[in-house]
């Protein structure tokens, strides 16, 4: 199995297990609090774990039918799973904190190019993943 695929599969399992233990969280708050609901980014950090945990597994499925080398493989799916970490982790911390408003509310230059970042990231090395796929398995 090449490298990618396992780290894929590695991180596929990290954010399953982060998807459970996010919704034990989010369980206890609706249990414990008047209105039955959790902190936003409490359920945001649930739901965003679980899509991960998912689309690591296609990413895995994609690597696999890649056409480029080793390097190149393992260059594109950290990319991707660096960017998703890093939502993960500031999902969680804004769900520690009980925060409620939108995190884009407030300007910051920082997390702008951040996004700027995670958007060419993520979608530039999906894109090449997919587009290898394509290469190797149609044309």
């Amino acid at each position: 199995m090449a490298i990618a695929v396992k780290i894929s599969f590695l991180f596929s399992g990290i954010f399953l297990l982060t998807g459970m233990l996010t919704g034990v969280w989010k369980y206890s708050h609706i249990m414990s609090s008047s209105e039955h609901k959790s902190p936003v980014y409490v359920d945001i950090a649930h739901r965003n774990a679980l899509m991960f945990s998912f689309a690591s597994l296609v990413i895995a499925k994609l690597v696999e039918f890649s056409p480029f080398g080793t390097t190149a493989q393992i260059a594109l799916t950290v990319i991707v799973f660096f960017f998703f970490s890093m939502t993960s982790i500031n999902q969680i911390s804004e769900g520690f904190r009980d925060r409620t408003d939108n995190i884009f509310t407030t300007p910051d230059p920082m997390r702008n190019v951040f996004m700027y970042g995670l958007v060419a990231g993520e979608i530039g090395s999906v894109t090449l993943l997919l587009g290898g796929f394509i290469y190797s398995q149609f044309l």
